[in-house]
Parts: C-alpha cells; sequence; structure tokens
C-alpha cells in the first residue's frame, strides 16, 4: 500500500487533507464542514480543530501537542483513531515524517 494512504500513523507521520477534500465553513449551519465531490460532512469543534493541522507540515505528534496546548486534555490515542479513520476512507493523506 502507497505509504500516504495506508490506515496506520505514527507520530513522526504528516497527514494532510487529500487533494479532493476541502476544509470549509458552513454559514447556513454554522458549522465547519468537509466538501468531498458529491459529500459534505459536518464535522464538530475538536475534528475541525484537527483538521485545521493537517497541512503536511505538522507531524500527529505535533498535532497532538498543539491541541494539548490550546485544551485541558486532548487523548492523543483518541486523535489518532481520528485520523486512521480519515486516511482509511482516503480523506487525509499521511506522508512520512
Amino acid at each position: 500500500m502507497h505509504p500516504a494512504t495506508r490506515p496506520d500513523l505514527s507520530a513522526v507521520d504528516r497527514p494532510r487533507l487529500a487533494r479532493h477534500v476541502r476544509l470549509s465553513f458552513c454559514r447556513t449551519r454554522q458549522r465547519p464542514i468537509l466538501l468531498l465531490p458529491e459529500t459534505v460532512v459536518v464535522l464538530n469543534g475538536s475534528g475541525a480543530d484537527i483538521l485545521g493541522l493537517c497541512d503536511g507540515r505538522h507531524t500527529v505528534a505535533e498535532i497532538v501537542a498543539e491541541l494539548g496546548a490550546r485544551y485541558r486534555s486532548v487523548p492523543g490515542d483518541e486523535v489518532r483513531r481520528f485520523l486512521t479513520r480519515l486516511v482509511a476512507r482516503r480523506w487525509v493523506e499521511a506522508g512520512d515524517g
């Protein structure tokens, strides 16, 4: 499997949104959304915060640390599980660190 689409993430992977995915804000719903071909996914605040850091520069460990600095408690394993699900759906790609 290509490294950018493998479902398991390590702390040094640098996730980024797939080319066909855009993070946006829906004014009607007043919520962050992911725009995909023929699909809109409404995100909660923490999901949007995680995806906002998926720019291909931040490692998974840096994303967890940044969220930890913003909020009191951020379970790193939950962040990794969330990203792993999105990698499996091919909404996020994880390049090697």
